[in-house]
């Protein structure tokens, strides 16, 4: 009887993860989407002088100072 109504926790479960799945797919639609269409360039000889993309500068982690200091003498 639960079977044919579609009811039953089965099903409740399944939903939950049909609507999980959506959620996750809505959310992953990040970088790069599809071919670009429009005209072809004719590739042509590549150069050899390649611009090199700027290296983010590391920050330092700062040191901790009074580390031990807290304890009461």
């Amino acid at each position: 009887m639960k079977d044919e109504e579609g009811r039953g926790r089965g099903r409740r479960r399944k939903k939950k993860e049909e609507e999980r799945r959506r959620r996750n797919r809505r959310r992953k639609k990040k970088g790069k989407k599809g071919k670009k269409k429009g005209k072809k360039r004719k590739k042509g000889k590549k150069s050899k002088k390649r611009k090199k993309r700027k290296k983010r500068k590391k920050v330092k982690k700062r040191k901790k100072r009074n580390k031990g200091k807290k304890r009461k003498k």
